[in-house]
């Protein structure tokens, strides 16, 4: 069974998998690169991918992903739509949905992922970086909101993968109790919440030193890629580093 409890049947060997998430297509390309035979347009990692290209994560093209004919199409439960993982099993097509919230479900579900419905050893990689994700954070705690969208503003509420990843290294996420997990929040409120911190990850939206610092005035800001602070993958490996780093010289209040 998947993630989510939905029963698939995997054929014995895999060599033609569709990823619709970019985090699981940087995942597979990275340990078993010749199985991956189509991808979304929103999949970057690795930079030289040349596979297939499907659509987006909520409008994939269900037509050419039948012609892949894929032995395993890997899925998301927060990023796909349950539509179109229906249509797709419907087509006869294993479909494989993780659900990811936190990082030690990040580890959990990647291993069985790779076990399990690609058929191959879980990576060196993931070991790796579980190692490095294992030790608790010892110093000061701070406080943050994180928006991810402006017009209208949008920030990270409850029970998300973003909101753990923080968590761990020492940033508590003010909106956490909220009872949505991307709620909409005026920006007057953003502002009155007085948070140590505003981090400003690169994507869905696009904000950086230039777009989004200026609407926070009087609060320091910490623009951070968001694929360290999302993706989970082989950004696993380098993210505890990268954003203490950036969590720790955040750009000075305006």
């Amino acid at each position: 069974m998947d993630d989510t409890g939905a029963a698939v049947k995997i054929p014995g060997t895999v060599r033609r998998i569709v990823s619709l998430v970019p985090s699981l297509t940087e995942s597979v390309a990275a340990t078993v690169p010749g199985a991956l035979v189509g991808a979304t347009d929103w999949c970057s990692h690795p930079a030289d991918l040349d596979v297939t290209r499907i659509g987006g994560t909520k409008n994939p093209d269900l037509d050419t992903i039948r012609r892949l004919r894929p032995d395993v199409v890997l899925a998301n439960a927060e990023e796909n739509r349950p539509a179109d993982v229906e249509a797709l099993r419907a087509s006869g097509l294993a479909v494989w949905v993780t659900r990811i919230e936190t990082v030690e479900e990040a580890f959990t579900s990647l291993e069985r992922m790779f076990a399990l419905a690609c058929r191959t050893e879980p990576p060196a990689w993931l070991a790796a970086a579980r190692e490095r994700w294992r030790a608790p954070h010892d110093g000061p705690r701070r406080t943050a909101i994180v928006p991810i969208w402006r017009r209208p503003w949008m920030v990270v509420g409850r029970d998300t993968f973003t909101g753990d990843v923080l968590r761990r290294l020492g940033v508590d996420n003010l909106y956490a109790s909220h009872p949505e997990r991307y709620p909409k929040i005026p920006l007057a409120e953003l502002n009155e919440r007085r948070p140590d911190l505003v981090v400003l990850p690169d994507e869905p939206y696009a904000f950086s030193q230039t777009d989004g610092p200026e609407s926070f005035p009087g609060l320091a800001c910490a623009p951070v890629s968001g694929r360290l602070l999302t993706w989970y993958g082989p950004s696993l490996l380098e993210a505890p580093a990268l954003l203490r780093h950036a969590l720790a010289g955040p750009l000075p209040p305006v």
